[in-house]
């Protein structure tokens, strides 16, 4: 690769090279490529890969770049922005051949936002685990102190990348493939709704209220008429997405929204409501309904139940297991189209939404509770 190189064509260069010969490492530093796959199997913190991915490809694209002043505030005329090619070149890469990083970039999240100075070892950026902190820092400044080596270690993230989602992609299979037995009982509706319940005492399971509900609109919506819309990205502000709440409900030959969801992992409170109505100032809409997975408080509930009459939308606040149990034994002859349907929405969220450990543990669950059943 030269000077002249597009970042789009040097990333495809790196990913077909890597892909090419997975079993062979790119990097000669067994201390290196340690760090690599530690940053890269780092389940519960993946910004850092995006992080670096974007520092390296901007080195290799223009080598005159100090590789450690990604940030158009540090000082200097060898700086660069990082978040340009993340945003520009690697995320399309990551979206292509959906790569277990973060969909989006990572100069967003806090331990890379708005920094102005140089990037050593000696800085402390916040952050957990913290050792894919320490060890970004000093790629960083192994590249720093030896340029060539830029396009290897580019080259062996995306290697482990590939290798990591091949192997998700075989533990998943084989998850499915022992799902998969014709002769068994379907669950009961309560044995649905304790499966649901552990797989949302699983850690991260912010994103799981949002997709019960839709599967539950998605598995009748033709009875009821009704059906939610597309679900925005998880921690997607309303604001930025122009949306009333986390699912949408419209009429299935209608576009408009007649029923929004919000769901909270914490207590609901009075504030929640007051935002809510602020939302609902222009837009008028039958109900508002939060989905919260805590207790609910009394003066809450009452709160919401008096707004009724004063803006003519039914606010309500409900439990989720609560909400799923009373949809099972209503509609008890399609609680297995609905697990069905669950599954397949846990399985297609992004791992930045619904983890891999948490997509495995849901086929896990499942295949315990089906157990006793054959």
């Amino acid at each position: 690769m030269n000077n002249n190189t597009a970042p789009l064509d040097i990333l495809d260069s790196l990913l077909e090279k890597a892909n090419g010969n997975l079993p062979e490492s790119a990097v000669k530093s067994e201390e290196i490529r340690q760090k690599i796959e530690f940053i890269c199997r780092c389940n519960t913190n993946k910004a850092p890969i995006r992080f670096l991915m974007s520092c390296l490809l901007a080195k290799i694209h223009n080598p005159q770049v100090d590789i450690r002043k990604p940030y158009s505030e540090i000082e200097g005329d060898d700086t660069y922005s990082g978040r340009f090619y993340d945003e520009k070149y690697v995320e399309l890469l990551v979206h292509k051949y959906k790569l277990p990083c973060n969909p989006t970039t990572a100069y967003l999240t806090p331990a890379f936002r708005n920094l102005d100075r140089l990037l050593t070892t000696e800085l402390v950026l916040v952050g957990r685990p913290r050792e894919v902190y320490v060890f970004a820092l000093e790629i960083l400044e192994k590249v720093y102190t030896q340029p060539d080596i830029a396009a290897d270690i580019l080259q062996e993230i995306i290697r482990f990348l590939l290798i990591i989602k091949k192997e998700d992609e075989q533990r998943m299979e084989q998850l499915i493939a022992d799902l998969k037995q014709t002769d068994i009982l379907p669950l009961s509706s309560e044995e649905i709704v304790t499966l649901l319940a552990q797989h949302l005492n699983c850690k991260h399971s912010s994103r799981l209220p949002a997709l019960i509900v839709a599967s539950a609109y998605q598995t009748v919506k033709d009875q009821i008429g009704e059906m939610n819309k597309s679900l925005e990205a998880h921690n997607a502000a309303d604001r930025q997405t122009g949306s009333l709440g986390d699912v949408e409900i419209i009429l299935t030959n209608d576009d408009k929204i007649v029923t929004c969801y919000e769901m909270k992992d914490k207590r609901v409170t009075k504030t929640d409501i007051d935002v809510a109505l602020q939302k609902l100032h222009v837009n008028k809409i039958d109900n508002y309904i939060f989905i919260t997975t805590d207790v609910i408080d009394t003066e809450v509930a009452e709160y919401a139940k008096i707004l009724y009459e004063k803006t003519g939308i039914e606010f309500a606040v409900l439990d989720c297991i609560g909400f799923i149990r009373h949809f099972l034994h209503f509609f008890h002859r399609q609680r297995n189209i609905f697990l069905n349907i669950y599954q397949s929405m846990v399985l297609s969220e992004p791992t930045s939404a619904v983890s891999q450990p948490l997509k495995e543990a849901f086929l896990a669950l499942r295949r315990a509770a089906e157990g006793d059943r054959r």
